[in-house]
């Protein structure tokens, strides 16, 4: 006949088993948790925002070569964004400096004004008209934005006829943060 075992043993039998069933159940609670959070993290990142690499020295000062930022989508954007949109199968960013009925002027040394009043362009290192074959004074039509980069001698946009105005369907989003490098992160206007 076997051995009945005792009443402590039995609990501490008990106690283990009831451990390791906690362990199991914390465990799975975790594994859940991390789940659902890579799922939310990854709707968040494809639907909500995107992330670009800068590619070209249009935005410089503002934006450098290399720097990744992300980009809130949304297709309202106002005077003053750091604005991505497609061109030519590729994400373009400049800033925001005109919208739907604003009267646009830039003059030869590269003063940009709106509906008669001088912008104040703090990122600016230099002016200059650059590149341009748009004729002075344009009024921004309805549905679209007027573009420059803040590399003013460099910068292809809407200066130019080829890119022109950007239409609304074009916008990808609005500059939010810069990730990368980790020396300049910073939340963006």
């Amino acid at each position: 006949m076997p051995e009945i075992p005792s009443i402590g043993l039995l609990r501490e039998e008990l106690a283990r088993e009831e451990s390791r069933h906690d362990f199991r159940k914390r465990l799975w609670g975790v594994a859940v948790g991390l789940i659902v959070a890579a799922a939310v993290t990854a709707l968040v990142a494809t639907r909500l925002l995107v992330m670009i690499r800068i590619n070209g020295n249009s935005m410089e000062p503002t934006l450098k070569e290399g720097e990744i930022v992300l980009l809130h989508r949304t297709k309202k954007v106002e005077a003053g964004d750091i604005v991505g949109f497609y061109y030519g199968g590729r994400v373009l960013l400049k800033r925001a400096v005109g919208v739907a009925g604003d009267q646009i002027e830039i003059d030869k040394e590269g003063t940009v004004s709106v509906n008669g009043e001088e912008l104040d362009e703090p990122y600016l290192t230099e002016k200059s008209l650059g590149k341009c074959d748009v004729e002075f004074p344009c009024e921004v039509p309805e549905g679209m934005i007027f573009v420059l980069g803040d590399n003013r001698a460099v910068s292809v946009d809407s200066r130019t006829r080829g890119i022109g105005c950007v239409e609304e369907n074009q916008i990808v989003g609005r500059a939010v943060f810069r990730a990368w490098p980790f020396s300049r992160m910073e939340l963006m206007r």
